[in-house]
């Protein structure tokens, strides 16, 4: 049995490490960083250049990642193609919305929250795309391909590129009471997981030894 007790308390500093809990909901940038880093895709709206719908709102679905599970930036990066349709409507207006929600992972199932309740946290970040090069380049490739290794083997014909979503205001649902703001500089202030998360200090495991 005692053997057992180092594993155990491995794994349940390792669930801690990684934030399997949602910050409160008084942490309002706390909880968009952890929407942010939690989804691996999002839903974006682009203003359409297309027929029979150009000028109107069309939302389509990409991959994305912040950064490799357990480090994110809190930037969403992208790997797109200049063949894809939104991704021409970005060529021609780069602004657009991206969505996140807490029901694309487990969280709000096993909470028994709809997608649509307050409580199921999600995020709406306004903003524009940018292509990236360089070391962020780097990073953006390290950030997704660690989450979506699929990417590695698509099409080498059709120009993938880097890009990253540069957030002008984060919107956020969590909780009753209505959309709560946050600007990017408060966003960009916080870590998706903080001291207080745990009750302050560093998590041991004395209790599970004595």
């Amino acid at each position: 049995m005692s053997a057992l007790v180092p594993a155990v308390c491995a794994l349940l500093l390792g669930l801690l490490a990684s934030g399997a809990r949602i910050p409160p909901h008084d942490q309002v940038a706390r909880v968009a960083r952890f929407v942010a880093h939690r989804c691996d895709w999002a839903s974006m709206a682009t203003i359409s250049t297309h027929e029979p719908v150009v000028g109107q709102p069309f939302s389509n679905v990409f991959s994305i990642s912040d950064g490799p599970a357990g480090s994110g930036s809190g930037v969403p990066y992208l790997y797109l193609t200049r063949m894809e349709i939104s991704v021409q409507d970005l060529q021609v207006r780069p602004v657009a919305s991206l969505s996140m929600s807490l029901a694309q992972t487990d969280y709000c199932r096993q909470q028994g929250y709809d997608p649509q309740s307050p409580l199921c946290a999600h995020i709406i970040l306004s903003g524009s795309v940018q292509e990236v090069n360089g070391t962020e380049a780097d990073f953006a490739k390290k950030s997704l391909f660690s989450r979506h290794p699929e990417m590695i083997d698509w099409p080498s014909d059709h120009n993938w590129f880097f890009a990253k979503f540069n957030i002008t205001q984060v919107w956020v649902l969590d909780y009753f009471g209505g959309v709560k703001t946050v600007t990017p500089e408060e966003y960009f202030s916080v870590t998706p997981h903080g001291k207080s998360h745990h009750g302050g200090g560093a998590a041991t495991c004395d209790h599970m030894t004595a």
